[in-house]
């Protein structure tokens, strides 16, 4: 089942479009912004195989796949803010930021390429 919507859409598409006009928006519009685009990749792939971490703002279980039932998901992704914004957006090829260490991937599934970007 997909995540319950915690950001309105409208709400966020209007933050995102304010973090890409300016990257050094401020916090609360970069929170809803990564609130939003986490949300809006756990409904389109909705599952519970990869959970992906975007701190201090938020994380969501996504991604079709074996489930678990306690403790940490087998695969895990962990970025920055910033990071998952550029990634989100496709000003940051996904492949790139993980070479570049700019993101934390482990685990089979790990690999959010095929699902980036949501814009």
């Amino acid at each position: 089942m997909p995540p319950r919507r915690r950001v309105p859409v409208t709400q966020g598409r209007e933050a995102l479009a304010a973090w890409q006009a300016d990257p050094a928006a401020p916090r609360p519009v970069v929170a809803t912004a990564v609130r939003y685009t986490l949300e809006e990749l756990g409904v389109r792939q909705p599952g519970r195989s990869v959970e992906v971490r975007v701190p201090p703002f938020g994380a969501v279980q996504c991604v079709a796949g074996p489930v678990h039932t306690r403790g940490t998901p087998p695969s895990t992704v962990e970025t920055d803010s910033g990071t998952w914004l550029e990634v989100a957006t496709g000003t940051l090829a996904w492949d790139d930021a993980v070479a570049a260490g700019r993101v934390r991937a482990s685990g089979q599934r790990s690999s959010l390429a095929p699902y980036l970007p949501l814009t």
